[in-house]
């Protein structure tokens, strides 16, 4: 196999990268804008939340009927990675950015970066058709779209490059696809950027200095949100098996899983519909009950495992800091410092994604904390056991030598 020579295989991926990036950025913008406008009509018109069966009903109709294909989502993106068979439709970009708007429109619990990282798939795969690039070359494009996306709309470059390589192989990582991904990355953000989108900040108080006594409640709060982390993981993927063994027809999920979300939105309150940027936010300043961590847990959940689409990840940052603020009742830290703990490491331990979460602490919340993110999100990582959100990653079975597909604990009950 002959190599391309350094400068051209650098003018190569140099021009790939920059259109997927442009055209993920691009994407990511827009969608972040519409889920903007769609979460606050919902916030005026709380009422909305009574159709969320009947969008739900329209979600399982539409992919059942015109979408099937693609209904597998971001393990679809991953599966391509590992086992290259088909070109990602592009139809799944305008699938997804719909029925995400949709869900959030009518209250139910789920995030973006499903969305991000679908669009970004689909996009970057088509250049392996329009521009004839190598099959061997595949899964870089595919990465380059999921780094992408993940980037331009969290406004992270350097934690999207890392996920992109992280997300797909648990302990491993493909170098070789190292550069095109920072590039789509870097280039993604920056075309979300120049739309005018901006990214929510959140705010991190003085750091203590670090001592070991502080050290162990960071381990002990790490551990614990490893446990959120895979209790999580296990619940969604009991769902949705439940969903499916007892439902038969799949239209009719996202309806019944509708019905019980509006149940127990009327109990809990409608502050854990949508994303829940809100909470996030407060949960950095103020004490968080227990029970606010439990809502979300469940709500999205349900949400998920019931056919409606959107992501886990921002859900996950609800969740974390959530706990993260609760613990701080008890925990010698600050509010905010284990909030941002808990924000990184729920999503890295659900994601099996520790080193891009660690790089997104840093890059959101700064060089301060690093330290104390970084230990928790190793920890909860180790502590949560590799039953994660994603069941097409896959691992090394070291007596083999072969990679397996990660066992996604769907028949577990939590």
């Amino acid at each position: 196999m002959r190599m391309l020579p350094p400068v051209l295989y650098f003018l190569k991926w140099l021009a790939i990268t920059l259109i997927i990036g442009a055209l993920a950025g691009s994407a990511s913008a827009f969608f972040l804008v519409a889920l903007d406008r769609v979460t606050a009509y919902r916030e005026t018109h709380e009422r909305l939340i009574f159709l969320l069966p009947l969008a739900g009903l329209f979600i399982g109709l539409l992919y059942h009927y015109f979408g099937n294909g693609i209904a597998k989502g971001n393990n679809l993106v991953i599966e391509e990675i590992h086992r290259p068979s088909r070109i990602v439709p592009l139809v799944m970009a305008p699938f997804i950015l719909f029925s995400t708007l949709v869900t959030h429109l009518f209250g139910g619990s789920a995030g973006r970066e499903g969305t991000a990282v679908q669009i970004g798939g689909a996009l970057a795969d088509q250049f392996s058709r329009w521009f004839g690039v190598a099959h061997r070359d595949r899964h870089i494009l595919l990465i380059c779209g999921i780094s992408a996306g993940f980037a331009s709309v969290f406004g992270t470059p350097l934690a999207g490059t890392v996920f992109a390589l992280e997300v797909f192989l648990l302990g491993s990582m493909r170098y070789q696809a190292l550069f095109p991904a920072l590039l789509s990355a870097i280039f993604a953000d920056q075309a979300c950027r120049l739309w005018g989108v901006g990214h929510t900040t959140y705010p991190v108080a003085a750091v203590p200095a670090i001592n070991i006594a502080l050290l162990g409640w960071t381990a002990a709060a790490g551990i614990i949100f490893g446990l959120a982390a895979r209790f999580f993981s296990v619940l969604n993927h009991w769902l949705g098996a439940r969903f499916s063994r007892h439902i038969g027809y799949p239209p009719l999920r996202p309806l019944a899983g509708g019905l019980l979300i509006v149940s127990l939105l009327l109990i809990a309150g409608t502050r854990y519909a949508g994303l829940g940027i809100p909470v996030i936010v407060e949960s950095f300043t103020r004490v968080q009950p227990p029970e606010t961590f439990g809502w979300k847990i469940l709500l999205t959940c349900l949400t998920l495992g019931a056919g409606f689409k959107g992501g886990e990840v921002t859900p996950l940052f609800f969740i974390g800091a959530a706990l993260g603020s609760c613990l701080s009742a008890v925990m010698p830290l600050p509010v905010s410092l284990l909030a941002a703990m808990g924000f990184a490491a729920v999503f890295a331990a659900a994601a099996n994604t520790p080193l891009a979460c660690i790089l997104m602490g840093v890059e959101l919340f700064g060089s301060g904390p690093a330290v104390y993110v970084a230990v928790a999100c190793v920890l909860a990582y180790l502590v949560s056991g590799q039953r994660g959100i994603y069941s097409a990653q896959q691992q090394k079975d070291f007596k083999t030598g072969l990679w397996n597909d990660v066992s996604a604990g769907a028949n577990t009950t939590p």
